[in-house]
C-alpha cells in the first residue's frame, strides 16, 4: 500500500509538473503569436491572442492549434484605391485549425468567424455631412446617424430651402446591405423637406456606401446590422494567414 500511496504521489506531482509547463508555453506562444500579428498587419499594439484547448503541447507536436482567438480594440481598414481608412473596433475573431510553423512566423487558419463594430462617427465620414445642393435654392446634408432598431439605423437629415433653414432635422430609417466590400445604406422612406424635390435628389443625401477594402487576414463581411453604439459587421473566411 505503501508504495501504491508513493506512486499516486509521484503521479500527482508528474501531472502537476506537466500541467505547469503547458500553460507556460501556451503564454508563450500567445506573446509570440500576438506579436507576429501585430507586425504583420501593422498594428499600434499587440492584439490579445488567447489558444483555446488542453493539452496545448500536443497541439503543437501535432502542428495545429484547435482554436484561436484573437481580439484587436482598434484597427484602422483600408477604404480602397483612395487611401482612405475606416476605424473599426472591439474586432474580435475566433480561428479554427491553425496550422503554424515551429517559430509561429506562418500561421494559417483553415476558417474564422468573427465580429466588428464601426462607430457611427466613423460611418458619417462616408456621407455627406457638408451642405450638399440637391435642387436649384436646396441644400441638405446628413448630421447624424444612430441605431433605428431592428438592425436599421436612423438618418438625421439638415437641409436649407431658399435660405432658410428647416428647424430642425428630419429623421428617417435606413437599411443595411453588404455588397461585396461595402457597407451599403439605403433610406427606407424619403424625408420630407418641405419642398417637392426627385427621388434621386434626396437619395444622393441619404443613401451611401462605406468601402471595407481589407481586414486582417483577408477575412471578408458577412453580415451587417445596426447596433447601440455603430454598425455591427460579422466576418468570415477561410485559409486565413495569421502571420508569415
Amino acid at each position: 500500500m505503501r508504495a501504491l500511496r508513493i506512486l499516486i504521489v509521484v503521479l500527482v506531482i508528474l501531472g502537476g509538473l506537466f500541467v505547469i509547463a503547458d500553460r507556460v508555453a501556451v503564454d508563450f506562444a500567445e506573446n509570440e503569436a500576438a506579436d507576429r500579428v501585430r507586425a504583420g498587419e501593422g498594428l499600434t499594439a499587440a492584439p490579445d491572442v488567447s489558444i483555446k484547448g488542453f493539452p496545448f503541447l500536443t497541439q503543437v507536436a501535432s502542428g495545429e492549434l484547435d482554436e484561436v482567438e484573437i481580439g484587436i480594440p482598434d484597427y484602422e481598414a483600408s477604404t480602397g484605391t483612395d487611401g482612405g481608412t475606416v476605424r473599426i473596433t472591439d474586432l474580435k475573431a475566433d480561428m479554427r485549425g491553425v496550422e503554424f510553423s515551429g517559430d509561429f512566423g506562418s500561421a494559417t487558419a483553415r476558417t474564422a468567424t468573427g465580429s466588428a463594430v464601426i462607430p457611427y462617427d466613423e460611418l458619417l465620414k462616408a456621407a455627406k455631412s457638408e451642405p450638399t445642393q440637391i435642387a436649384p435654392g436646396v441644400t441638405a446634408r446628413i448630421a447624424g446617424l444612430s441605431a433605428g432598431g431592428d438592425g436599421k439605423i436612423k438618418l438625421s437629415v439638415d437641409a436649407t430651402v431658399l435660405g432658410i433653414d428647416l428647424p430642425r432635422p428630419v429623421s428617417v430609417v435606413g437599411s443595411l446591405v453588404v455588397e461585396g466590400d461595402s457597407v451599403q445604406v439605403r433610406a427606407d422612406s424619403l424625408p420630407d423637406l418641405g419642398v417637392g424635390l426627385t427621388e434621386s435628389a434626396i437619395r444622393s443625401i441619404t443613401d451611401f456606401q462605406q468601402a471595407i477594402d481589407e481586414l486582417p487576414g483577408g477575412i471578408k463581411l458577412d453580415k451587417v446590422e445596426g447596433a447601440a453604439d455603430g454598425v455591427k459587421i460579422t466576418v468570415q473566411g477561410s485559409n486565413i494567414r495569421l502571420a508569415g
